[in-house]
C-alpha cells in the first residue's frame, strides 16, 4: 500500500533544535509516523520528550550547544543515541541561530557563532550519520532546514544568509556523493513561520505588514506546516529524491 511507504516504524531520528518551534513540530510529526526520537537542544527539551512519549514512541533528550561541535563531538552524540535508541537513520538538522546587525558593523563573534551552528554543525552530524550508515550497509535520510534566505539575501543578517545559502549548497553536494550509497540528503526551506526566529521581523511595523501582504497564502506559516514534507523526505516514498531544497513558504518565492 502506498500509504505504508510513508511510515517510519523502526526508525531512529535525531532532531536538532527540537525543544520548540519547527524542531518540536518535526519531532512530533516523525513520532506520529512511527519513529523514535532523540531531541537535541541547548534548551531543556522536556516538553518535546513528553509529547513524543504521549504518542507512544521512545524519546531521549540531549542537551548540547552546537556552536562548539566538531567531528568527534558529532560522533559522541550519535554514540549516545545508539546506546539508548539504536543507530540514527534519520537526521533533521534544524537547529539554528540568527544574529541581526548591519553588515558594516557585523560583529565577528556573531559571524563565527552563526556559521558554526547553522552550517558546520549540520555537516559534522550528517557526516557522522553517513559514516555509520555505510559501515552498517544501511540506508539513511538527512533533511537540512534551510530558509528563504537560501535563495535571497535578506538584510542585516549576512551570516544567516551565508550559512543558509551554504547549507543549500551542502545539501546538493552531499546528495551527489551519497546517493549511490543509499543515503538521501534533501532540505526544506521554510518561509516566514510564526517562531521565535522570525519574531523580530514579524513585529517590525515597517516590514511586518508588507511582508505578510506579499505571502500569497495570506498568513504567517505555523511550525506544523513543515511536518508533512519532512515525514515524506524521511520516508521510503522519497527514496528517489536527492538534493532537493523544498520551499514551504506560502507561495512567497512564486510571487
Amino acid at each position: 500500500m502506498i500509504l505504508d511507504r510513508f511510515r517510519l516504524d523502526g526508525e531512529v531520528a535525531l532532531v536538532t533544535g527540537g525543544a520548540r518551534g519547527i524542531g518540536r513540530a518535526v519531532a512530533l510529526g516523525l513520532a506520529e509516523a512511527g519513529a523514535d526520537i532523540a531531541v537535541l537542544d541547548r534548551l531543556d527539551p522536556a516538553e518535546t520528550i513528553a509529547a513524543v512519549a504521549a504518542r507512544g514512541r521512545r524519546a531521549v533528550p540531549l542537551t548540547h550547544d552546537l556552536a562548539a561541535l566538531d567531528p568527534d563531538g558529532a560522533a559522541a552524540i550519535l554514540d549516545e543515541v545508539a546506546a539508548t535508541l539504536g543507530r540514527v537513520g534519520i537526521l533533521v538538522n534544524n537547529a539554528g541561530v540568527i544574529r541581526r546587525a548591519p553588515a558594516l558593523d557585523y560583529p565577528a563573534a556573531d559571524w563565527a557563532e552563526t556559521l558554526a551552528v547553522d552550517l558546520s554543525a549540520p555537516f559534522y552530524l550528517a557526516q557522522a550519520v553517513a559514516r555509520r550508515a555505510v559501515a552498517a550497509d544501511a540506508a539513511a535520510r538527512v533533511v537540512n532546514v534551510c530558509s528563504l534566505l537560501s535563495f535571497q539575501g535578506g538584510a542585516t543578517v549576512p551570516a544567516y544568509a551565508a550559512a543558509k545559502s551554504g547549507l543549500a549548497g551542502l545539501t546538493r553536494a552531499l546528495a551527489n556523493e551519497w546517493a549511490p550509497l543509499g543515503i538521501n540528503v534533501n532540505a526544506i526551506a521554510p518561509g516566514y513561520l510564526a517562531t521565535d526566529l522570525t519574531a523580530a521581523v514579524r513585529a517590525d511595523p515597517a516590514r511586518g505588514p508588507a511582508m505578510l501582504a506579499r505571502i500569497p497564502a495570506g498568513r504567517w506559516g505555523e511550525p506544523e506546516d513543515v511536518q508533512g514534507a519532512v515525514v515524506f523526505l524521511c520516508s521510503s516514498a522519497a527514496s528517489y529524491l536527492h538534493g532537493v531544497v523544498l520551499p514551504i513558504d506560502g507561495g512567497w518565492l512564486a510571487w
